[in-house]
């Protein structure tokens, strides 16, 4: 029997203000949060728990620069993979230093992983060492990053 989809929150204007500025700083005070949300504090205690309780809210992180953190190399790595290999490959593609996230895509490849690397010849191996001897991988394509924009994900809400 398939597992039913996750119900999908409702979220009104209140919540949806909180949310943008969570975004935008995650470490905001609840005093700012709620002047810029235009709702008292203990309002917005309750609704950033209940944000958190229903999932909506998953945790809160900083944004590092990469860079500075030395990681100057970016790429993207589109792969190729046997059709059964995905439940085996992400959990091998989880353990492998320097992969950031890889989604599973329809479309001419299977798989993109984003990979931070301090230089080249950190990436090489990751994709010419690491990726390419993992079981279902048959090809890739590797794309170096040059330049990234900050997600809009405020702009969501």
């Amino acid at each position: 029997m398939a597992e039913a989809a996750p119900s999908r929150v409702q979220l009104d204007e209140v919540d949806r203000r909180l949310i943008r500025e969570l975004v935008k700083d995650g470490r905001i005070s609840m005093l700012a949060l709620a002047q810029r949300a235009h709702v008292s504090r203990t309002h917005v205690y309750a609704r950033v728990e209940r944000l958190e309780r229903m999932g909506v809210i998953e945790g809160f992180t900083a944004r590092i620069n990469l860079e500075k953190a030395g990681f100057a190399t970016s790429a993207l790595i589109a792969l190729s993979i046997q059709q059964d290999s995905w439940r085996g490959l992400s959990q091998k593609l989880k353990t492998l230093r320097y992969v950031e996230r890889f989604v599973l895509v329809g479309g001419d490849f299977d798989v993109l992983v984003v990979v931070r690397t301090p230089d080249n010849a950190a990436l090489r191996d990751v994709v010419l060492e690491q990726i390419h001897s993992l079981a279902g991988v048959r090809a890739s394509r590797t794309w170096l990053m040059f330049e990234e924009c900050d997600g809009m994900q405020s702009e969501l809400f």
